[in-house]
């Protein structure tokens, strides 16, 4: 008996051991199951967009502004300028956009006028929210609503500075600096130690040249022709794992199939979202209703900067260490109701990057602060070693000539090829 007894206790305590065994290889099963099919997404990544780790102001996002300084002597510029060039904050943009509490109706022909005199010209090529620009510059907290694409910075007969903003279409709007901001002093000496290079606008040379009054009037004309390294170009997207995880989807998805061009398509019916992946190394995302990804905002619709910024670090990470020397820039923001549409480009030393297509770097349509769709163009840029050769000015006036209000500028024009040179741009 004793021995039956034991006998059936040692099989009673084997039989509990098997059943927890099995239970904890369960619960193993479930937990991996739901790391893997639940909130898939890379938690490091998230934490990257919204954590400490991440950039907390847009001033750590270099935006390309073409710079005219304006002395007793001439014109002096730079096509290639960004907002965090070594000088950009001597030249007193930010002290004005934080120092104007109101701004009121002016013309185009003060505006011009305003250029005669000591000033500083800074033109951000596409019309931003003035709230955007001023954080670009530094200026957090600006009063100031509206777009603009052209500011001025102008000595004033009355003895201050006075600062001219212009949409690049029919609003142009006029501000006093306070003269603890900035001081007319303060102006003439930033724009004493410009270090550039002679430019003119086209609306002043047209007595030399009559052809010029068919351009944009403010073209930036350079007197010699700016010496830019060709570029080397190549799609930089390589593997595709780290994509799905940045999104949000299961790498070991069976939802994942190749469409007959070669585009990888990833999707994930239960939440109605996708991922397409093209050869040449465009991606588009698409999310439903259920929101993977989002970017931070103080309230349920984001401003304009809150959403600039947020998609600004998104593709910050996306593009991390792979669009070579170039870096992603503002196009244009724009809001309706709770929709945010945003337009990146590529540019590099504050030189635009345009595809020959007329499409965009990147686009990213919000839904309050939710990504419902992302296309983003996976390029690198480096530089070659050799310089571009552009046209003459002159030859390059006869073109542009044929199409009256053409702006001419410098940038460089991606056909999608593996060498990119700069060349003039006419828009």
């Amino acid at each position: 008996m004793d021995q039956t007894a034991r006998r059936r206790r040692r099989n009673l305590i084997q039989n509990i051991a098997i059943a927890l065994l099995s239970v904890s290889a369960v619960l193993l099963f479930a937990q991996l199951q739901l790391y893997n099919l639940g909130t898939s997404e890379d938690p490091l990544y998230l934490e990257r967009l919204t954590g400490e780790g991440s950039p907390s102001r847009l001033r750590e996002f270099p935006a390309p502004v073409r710079v005219v300084l304006t002395d007793s002597y001439g014109r002096y510029g730079s096509l290639g300028f960004t907002t965090n060039s070594d000088g950009f904050s001597a030249l007193g943009l930010r002290e004005a956009l934080g120092s104007v509490q109101h701004l009121a109706p002016s013309t185009t022909d003060a505006f011009r006028g305003a250029l005669s005199g000591p000033s500083i010209y800074f033109d951000f090529l596409n019309p931003l929210p003035l709230q955007v620009l001023a954080e670009l510059t530094g200026a957090e907290g600006t009063a100031l609503e509206g777009n603009a694409r052209c500011l001025l910075l102008a000595a004033g007969a009355d003895g201050s500075v006075h600062l001219y903003v212009w949409d690049g279409a029919d609003t142009v709007l006029t501000g006093t600096v306070a003269s603890t901001a900035l001081s007319i002093d303060s102006l003439t000496e930033a724009v004493s130690q410009s270090g550039m290079g002679s430019v003119s606008f086209a609306f002043e040379v047209v007595e030399m040249e009559p052809l010029y009054g068919k351009l944009f009037p403010l073209s930036i004309l350079p007197t010699e022709l700016p010496q830019l390294p060709v570029l080397s170009a190549a799609s930089s997207i390589s593997g595709t794992d780290w994509l799905l995880a940045a999104f949000g989807f299961n790498i070991n998805t069976r939802e994942r199939y190749a469409e007959a061009d070669g585009t990888e398509v990833i999707t994930e019916v239960e939440a109605d979202r996708s991922l397409h992946i093209r050869p040449s190394g465009e991606i588009t995302y698409r999310s439903g209703t259920d929101a993977t990804l989002e970017i931070s905002a103080q309230e349920e619709v984001p401003t304009a900067a809150e959403a600039v910024l947020g998609a600004s670090i998104l593709l910050e990470q996306l593009t991390e260490d792979r669009s070579g020397e170039a870096r992603l820039y503002l196009e244009s923001v724009s809001q309706g109701g709770d929709t945010t549409q945003l337009l990146f480009g590529y540019q590099i030393d504050g030189v635009p990057i345009r595809f020959s297509d007329g499409g965009h770097a990147a686009e990213i349509t919000l839904s309050g602060t939710s990504v419902t769709r992302l296309t983003l163009r996976f390029r690198q840029y480096s530089t070659a070693g050799e310089t571009s050769l552009l046209l003459p000015l002159r030859q390059t006036l006869a073109i542009a000539a044929e199409h009256p209000g053409t702006e001419l500028s410098v940038g460089y024009a991606d056909g999608g090829g593996d060498s990119v040179s700069a060349s003039w741009l006419a828009d």
